[in-house]
């Protein structure tokens, strides 16, 4: 791995925490999200493990921006996905979370994964 792994998943995420829908199109959207970064991610290390402490960035790609809370809440299944790819429980000391928004274009959804080896 160079000093950055990046890796653009074109996802729309909302934040859930006020949303109101069917509890199956709510399953079916965690499942599709957490999926999709899961296997971009596998196929971006191309069986490489990572190991060590690990910084990831979760960029959240949209024309609208959203309170803290809530952009961590929309990237949700996004690091459920990454997790599973990297092998380790989103919760372990080794991996340090951040979550920050961009500004896109009317239309332009995206969600841009950084991960960068930090020292212990």
């Amino acid at each position: 791995m160079s000093d950055v792994l990046t890796v653009l998943l074109p996802i729309r995420t909302q934040s859930e925490l006020n949303l109101r829908e069917h509890w199956s199109k709510r399953a079916k959207r965690t499942k599709g999200q957490r999926d999709s970064a899961k296997y971009a991610l596998m196929v971006a290390l191309n069986g490489k493990r990572l190991a060590g402490p690990l910084t990831i960035t979760i960029t959240r790609i949209a024309l609208r921006h959203l309170d803290d809370d809530n952009c961590a809440g929309a990237q949700k299944h996004i690091r459920d996905g990454i997790a599973d790819a990297l092998g380790i429980d989103d919760g372990d000391p080794r991996l340090t979370w951040e979550y920050e928004q961009e500004k896109g274009a009317p239309g332009e959804y995206a969600v841009r994964v950084e991960i960068q080896r930090r020292e212990a």
